[in-house]
């Protein structure tokens, strides 16, 4: 009996590892050994590196991008935490949907962002008009640094503030009132003991922000003019392949991986460093707060909110703008949507299609990977870890990348076909609901499942009868939040990409990129943030939440 269980997992050890150096570790190789080949000889050379090193263009590129992911990462840590500590610590009318606004705001891609700010404060924005035909006052340009950080900022704050309001949640109260009742003033006890306490959690919400910050493609493409940032010259890179750049593309690839990992040990360091336990007697229950101050709070809170949402509410609105060609015109009609169904029905198929195939393989990934590295712990399973929770802090722009290079001749030749879409969905996302699946394994005792194999069942049986049901409210919360965000994924599907296989985020930002598609591109979005809601709904009503927690 005990050699048929271990010969079973053994197999799905087996196979898993071999997905993993497949889909994850040999790709990665690929770019390391493109980046290190000479474009015209083939030869391994230091040529891409060098020209790297005198072309003052790419020290430009690297500087504008970490100036983009800093200053978007402390507005964003700002924001987020500032609204996780006053939203933990006092009651806040309409806490469920803001909430659920909160995480709108987030599960919409920042490239959104960028269609609708354009439509606002462009050239010949909504904004733009209103304030100039009015008051005489021309309203900044939101094109180049500054529109990037703003729609980069609104974009990952909420990400900080899930982080900072779970670590909030886990914070016990005694230790609030044992401040208070030394004298601290709020603001002495927010600073000195409150954020500290949640300081790894903040950590680990700021990476996520920088990396997706540092890494992020259409925003920059659509706001950046002049601005050229590391992601957009790599892509302007593969896109003059035949002049000799796909290696030199694929060193500054490199360079992004090399600081993400560099960025990550950091955290991990760092966390180590500043983790603590706590023993949670009483949660902190939040407080009134009155007169003034709870204006000031409230106003605080929803006027960052109304403007977080401001992209999707008006986006949806210019969905049913009547159109002429590329602009609108006064009234309403569906023309916007009917042009979307006819240039881009094929990617509204593929994008649910793709999205379902890759979640039915992430679920049954995700079960059988939380389980060996949870259950079976020892040198292979942690490996295995590792290597597939790797994709988490590489940039998605990279991963598209990397696919693209391994995958571009036979046998392994999928550049072009469905499958290699549905790769990059699975390789990108799979963390989210790994993650939550192993989180939830952790609180299932094993003791059942032993009882069913001692009573006959083979070990697959016990499996998926026992343990596999017991954590399917963790598999489904990750699996919800792996399916909102292929839906709305980019940056490596646009590398990947043909005329066949062509996604709803992938037609919306060539319709933006163009300029003559602002109409369709509002329509197929609006059906993207209408399946977000829907998606969120159904989270809801699974796992029994009226929020989600990181």
């Amino acid at each position: 009996m005990a050699s048929k269980r271990v010969d079973f997992w053994t197999l799905i050890l087996v196979l898993s590892l071999a997905a993993a150096f497949l889909f994850v570790v040999y790709p990665l190789i690929s770019l390391v050994i493109s980046g290190f080949q000479d474009q015209h000889t083939g030869q391994f050379s230091l040529v891409n590196f060098e020209t790297l090193a005198t072309r003052p263009f790419f020290y430009q590129a690297l500087f504008r991008s970490f100036s983009v992911a800093i200053s978007t990462t402390v507005l964003a840590v700002f924001l987020g935490v500032s609204m996780a500590y006053f939203s933990s610590m006092y009651r806040i009318k309409g806490r469920r949907v803001f909430n659920i606004l909160i995480i709108i705001s987030m599960l919409s891609p920042p490239f959104v962002g960028a269609m609708s700010w354009i439509l606002l404060m462009g050239r010949n924005g909504y904004f733009v008009r209103f304030f100039y035909n009015w008051f005489g006052i021309q309203l900044p340009s939101i094109y180049g640094f500054g529109g990037i950080v703003l729609v980069m900022t609104l974009f990952t704050y909420p990400l900080v503030f899930l982080f900072a309001q779970g670590a909030l949640k886990r914070v016990d109260a005694s230790l609030i009132e044992a401040a208070e009742s030394l004298g601290c003033s709020p603001v002495k006890k927010a600073m000195t003991l409150t954020i500290p306490l949640v300081a790894p959690s903040i950590l680990a919400g700021a990476l996520l922000v920088f990396i997706d910050a540092f890494s992020e493609f259409g925003t920059p493409m659509l706001l950046g003019e002049g601005y050229l940032v590391m992601p957009v010259l790599i892509f302007r890179g593969f896109l003059g392949e035949l002049g000799g750049w796909r290696n030199f593309a694929a060193a500054l690839s490199l360079i992004m991986v090399v600081i993400s990992i560099v960025l990550f040990l950091t955290q991990k360091y760092l966390i180590r460093k500043k983790s603590f336990t706590m023993n949670l007697l009483r949660p902190i229950q939040p407080k009134d707060l009155k007169g003034f101050a709870a204006v000031l709070v409230h106003v605080y809170l929803y006027g960052v909110l109304a403007v977080s949402v401001l992209p999707q509410t008006f986006i949806i609105y210019t969905s049913f703008r009547a159109t002429r060609g590329p602009i609108f015109v006064d009234g309403f009609s569906l023309d916007s949507y009917r042009r979307a169904f006819s240039i881009a029905g094929t990617a509204i198929r593929n994008t649910y299609v793709f999205g379902s195939i890759a979640i039915f393989i992430i679920v049954i990934s995700a079960l059988f990977i939380a389980y060996l590295t949870v259950r079976k712990k020892h040198f292979f399973t942690q490996l295995l870890d590792y290597i597939t929770m790797l994709p988490f802090v590489i940039p998605g722009f990279v991963i598209g990348i990397t696919l693209l290079m391994a995958f571009n001749r036979r046998p392994l030749l999928l550049i072009g076909t469905p499958m290699i879409m549905v790769l990059a969905f699975v390789v990108r996302r799979l963390p989210y609901t790994l993650r939550s699946s192993s989180a939830i394994l952790h609180q299932i005792s094993p003791s059942m499942e032993e009882a069913a194999i001692s009573l006959g069942d083979p070990p697959m049986k016990s499996f998926f009868k026992i343990t596999a049901v017991a954590m399917m409210p963790g598999v489904v919360s990750g699996a919800i939040l792996s399916w909102i965000t292929i839906l709305n994924e980019l940056n490596a599907s646009v590398l990947l990409f043909n005329v066949h296989t062509q996604t709803m985020p992938v037609v919306i930002y060539n319709e933006l990129h163009r300029g003559i598609g602002f109409g369709a591109a509002s329509a197929l979005t609006s059906i993207l943030i209408l399946t977000t809601l829907v998606s969120l709904v159904v989270f809801f009503k699974l796992t029994g939440k009226t929020e989600i927690g990181l």
